[in-house]
């Protein structure tokens, strides 16, 4: 391998392997982490058995079967397989694209692990929360400023479960005027998140796909033509996944509401908008906001998270619900309206996400948001000037007209020396660096889509530009370095070939033990 200068900022990372097993090989019957003390004879006579205040409808035949280790053993092997983990706090993860992969400030963190938030319970009295709800109301009325927006749910606890939540809005508002039949078409555009149309596709609507015109943007006239009296809403992504802006997006919900349909607004990533535009002025009816990207709370490996849902007072009455009110001395949890939609996920929200976005809010204020977005857009481009520096990558579409990311392109390079984006995404681990391709189909052809958020410096930026530079010259001079890449990471290479084979997969231990057992 190509050595690297020590006045590179390329990294010659190498991470750890330790081939370390699944917790369940390593249980030893008998073993203990911990021994509590046995029950004092006082109390065992006064109050008798555990097991004889749990209904036997409840009881356990046989005691489950976890894995039984000594604490040094759980310690060193979570620590063995964190240090076989990238992430935001370990390395550049301007990598994640359309993800918002940002710096999570830790005392919000400390706040969350207060023992009064680690011991909240969702069916405690209110009288008891007043504090929590009183977090909840007021983010509910930041995220109203932020959008324009007049209500807000933290029940979705993902963006897709808010933009299932906002389809099901529709259906119900539709169904509310008698043309819910009528009305079985959603429109939304091939660069807006997947889950626009797979969460409408859900609802039972047929979905109708806008293409870009030649620079990029959605085409307005073929939304023109695409409007029925069968369309029933518009769901887009602006900035769209490519990075570019429709500055024109109020033509668009305008001639969607001359049509009788509604209009809902993916903002699951907002960081060049916030203080710079809302989703009220560009005239959406409804809006969503993922806490654990924009806001900065985690992502908890796919949860649990919190897809803010914001409508206006029009569409209030469908909220999944309850919602937090204030009548000037309490906050109480309102009763579910006669017309709501109906609980998206059980209770109300994740508290510690809705408390770790708060406090970042107002640690920020009015205008540390718009720097926030400031920042990110001037991260990207910056970004955007470099990357189109690099022998064999391209942006398509529009030039000079990109937000807080971008879609790019190793076509060149792809045909020119035969290395793929896939080749590429692998050799960066040897960097200790990650990066996203794209949602399938690729539309752009061999893509990578970058978003640096407002959390890194410029030094930062250019530790990643320098490692996209020297892969596209070993591409150029010694293509197969990469196309045999990660050659310094824990797994060299993946078998995807099971991926799609459901017959295949083992979600839990219990599943792979059947499985292995049936073979």
């Amino acid at each position: 391998m190509k050595k690297i200068r020590r006045d590179s900022k390329v990294r010659n990372f190498h991470q750890a392997k330790w081939d370390e097993p699944v917790i369940f090989e390593l249980h030893r019957p008998g073993e203990r982490g911990v021994v509590p003390p046995g029950t004092d004879a006082g109390i065992a006579a006064e109050v008798g058995a555990a097991s004889g205040w749990v209904p036997s409808a409840m009881r356990r035949s046989e005691a489950p079967k976890l894995p039984e280790i000594g604490q040094a053993k759980v310690l060193r092997h979570y620590l063995r397989l964190s240090q076989e983990t990238l992430g935001s706090d370990f390395n550049v993860e301007i990598g994640q694209g359309t993800c918002t992969m940002k710096y999570i400030p830790r005392i919000n963190e400390m706040l969350i692990r207060t023992p009064n938030m680690m011991e909240l319970h969702p069916l405690q009295d209110v009288d008891t929360v007043q504090g929590m709800l009183e977090v909840f109301h007021k983010l509910d009325l930041a995220m109203r400023e932020i959008s324009g927006m007049d209500a807000f749910s933290f029940q979705p606890s993902s963006g897709t479960q808010a933009l299932l939540a906002m389809a099901s809005i529709v259906r119900a508002y539709h169904d509310s005027r008698g043309e819910g039949e009528q009305r079985d078409e959603i429109i939304t555009t091939i660069f807006s998140h997947p889950s626009q149309a797979a969460t409408a596709a859900v609802k039972g609507y047929k979905i109708i796909t806008l293409h870009p015109d030649e620079d990029g943007f959605p085409d307005l006239e073929k939304l023109k033509q695409a409007i029925s009296p069968r369309t029933a809403g518009f769901v887009v992504a602006n900035p769209e996944d490519t990075g570019i802006y429709n500055h024109r997006i109020k033509e668009f919900t305008d001639v969607v509401h001359a049509a009788g349909g509604v209009c809902f607004y993916d903002q699951a990533n907002a960081n060049g908008l916030l203080g710079i535009t809302r989703a009220k002025e560009a005239g959406f009816d409804m809006c969503f906001f993922n806490l654990h990207k924009t806001f900065a709370a985690p992502h908890m490996c796919g949860g649990p998270a919190t897809g803010a849902l914001g409508v206006t007072e029009q569409f209030r009455r469908f909220l999944p619900g309850p919602l937090v009110e204030y009548d000037g001395n309490r906050y109480t949890l309102s009763e579910q309206p006669e017309e709501s939609i109906g609980k998206v996920r059980s209770f109300h929200g994740v508290a510690q996400t809705v408390l770790r976005a708060y406090a970042w809010i107002m640690a920020l204020g009015a205008d540390g948001l718009k720097d926030v977005a400031r920042i990110a857009v001037l991260n990207n481009n910056y970004l955007y000037h470099k990357i189109l520096q690099i022998r064999g990558a391209s942006a398509p579409y529009i030039k000079g007209r990109r937000l807080e990311q971008v879609r790019y392109s190793w076509k060149q390079l792809t045909d020119e020396t035969g290395v793929t984006t896939e080749d590429i995404t692998r050799r960066m681990c040897d960097f200790g660096l990650h990066y996203w391709t794209s949602h399938h189909p690729y539309i752009v052809p061999q893509p990578f889509t970058l978003e640096p958020t407002e959390s890194y410096s410029k030094e930062d930026l250019d530790e990643y530009i320098h490692a996209l530079e020297h892969i596209s010259e070993e591409a150029y001079t010694n293509p197969n370095i990469v196309k045999t890449a990660p050659h310094n990471s824990t797994v060299h290479r993946n078998d995807e070939s099971s991926l799609d084979d459901p017959k295949l997969w083992c979600i839990t231990w219990r599943a792979y033990l059947k499985k292995a057992k049936a073979d």
